[in-house]
């Protein structure tokens, strides 16, 4: 066994004579601990969020998205669709028409985005379990169903059929008018149900079927905005990806649930990357102590130091036993911090000790990777603490 390791390995699990020594060093090991079990909780809270976003995003997101390179809109043809059906992975397809609109209730108006969807729109996401009253659409229809927050700024609600709204859309090409209906295609609608998913899309959308989106848009038979696929649990989505760009050329651009939440995932990892070096801080002012605790060690030690040096050992080779000292403290303190959180997080897991509502528990997820990046930061934190309490012996030190 290396000489220097197994006496490193002896002073770290034999106490001093001294007994403030012991306290310091059980203090600088405790606060490793400590700091490493919260970096991995933190971690693991915001590996949980990310969860939970993705959870809601994905009643209205579905798992690709294919948008056009050019324009607004596309033809999608029979062909186009035969070619999409044959590619391995895709369970469903939805064909959609998007568009700015506004909305009229009696004398209120209000920007709006007016979502046209068909029937195997349900199939590619679960939008109609975020109805909380009233109904999805009925097919072939002039049905429509709105968030709350459209409900709520225009004083609407659900089946009024003698309070029709009013939904308009600027025609392509037209100037001003004294006209409404020259300038503007219109269309009467009744709200038969309400979703609530977040204040954002609460906001800011309202669905229809597509063939009242392409009546009013004044879209041809296979005109479409965007298509919206739902993989099979069993597909690699990368290799769907890439048989979608082999098939389709350069037509469209392909995005994931994440990227077309790619603000708030943007947001998300930021703060995850502020709290990490926050964190990361708090465990360089928890090695302080570490550094501390070795250096009260070397000059408690200076007695049998001196001793090894009159038996040949050199001044490098004591560097080392120290060396090897702080950073065993690290690593195993380190070790019990990530078990400590590992089984914090477990517990959160499977029993929701802590609840953000009476209903809905603190999302947490335990991730290797941020097991990984725990330990990783706190080993290379402690070999530069213990390389620099381990600096502070010299020749002189150990003769004095």
């Amino acid at each position: 066994m290396n000489f220097p390791f197994y006496i490193a390995k002896r002073y770290l699990f034999s106490k001093s004579s001294n007994n403030a020594i012991n306290i310091m060093t059980s203090i600088a090991s405790g606060g490793v601990i400590i700091a490493s079990a919260a970096l991995f909780i933190v971690l693991s809270v915001f590996a949980g969020l990310k969860d939970y976003s993705l959870q809601f995003s994905s009643f209205v997101d579905p798992d690709l998205k294919l948008i056009s390179t050019e324009g607004k809109s596309f033809l999608f043809s029979e062909d186009d669709k035969l070619k999409l059906t044959s590619i391995d992975g895709i369970a469903y397809y939805s064909e959609i028409i998007e568009e700015r609109i506004i909305i009229k209730s009696e004398n209120k108006n209000l920007l709006a985005t007016l979502k046209g969807v068909d029937s195997n729109f349900l199939n590619v996401t679960n939008i109609d379990s975020m109805v909380t009253k009233g109904n999805w659409l009925s097919p072939h229809s002039n049905d429509v169903v709105s968030g709350w927050g459209i409900s709520n700024n225009l004083s609407f609600g659900i089946l009024n059929y003698r309070k029709p709204l009013a939904i308009y859309v600027p025609k392509p090409g037209k100037g001003q008018s004294s006209s409404l209906k020259s300038i503007y295609n219109s269309v009467y609608v009744s709200n038969v149900g309400l979703f609530d998913i977040n204040e954002e899309l609460n906001d800011e959308y309202i669905f229809s079927g597509i063939n009242l989106a392409k009546e009013l848009l004044n879209y041809k038979d296979h005109q479409i905005s965007s298509l919206e696929l739902k993989l099979d649990s069993r597909a690699d989505e990368s290799e769907v990806r890439t048989q979608l760009k082999k098939t389709y050329k350069d037509r469209f651009i392909i995005k994931n649930r994440e990227q077309l939440n790619d603000a708030l995932f943007k947001m998300l990892n930021t703060e995850n990357l502020a709290i990490y070096l926050i964190f990361t801080l708090v465990i360089i002012i928890a090695l302080f102590n570490v550094i501390g605790a070795i250096i009260m060690m070397i000059l408690d030690k200076k007695k049998s130091l001196n001793t090894l040096f009159n038996l040949g050992v050199q001044p490098k080779e004591i560097k080392s036993i120290f060396f090897w000292q702080g950073s065993l403290m690290t690593m195993v303190s380190g070790i019990i911090g990530v078990t400590l959180g590992l089984l914090i997080v477990f517990l959160q897991q499977t029993f929701n000790l802590i609840m953000l509502t009476p209903e809905l528990p603190y999302p947490v997820r335990l991730n290797v990777l941020n097991v990984l990046v725990v330990l990783a930061t706190i080993f290379a934190l402690g070999i530069i603490a213990s390389q620099v309490a381990s600096q502070r012996i010299t020749k002189r030190l150990i003769k004095s």
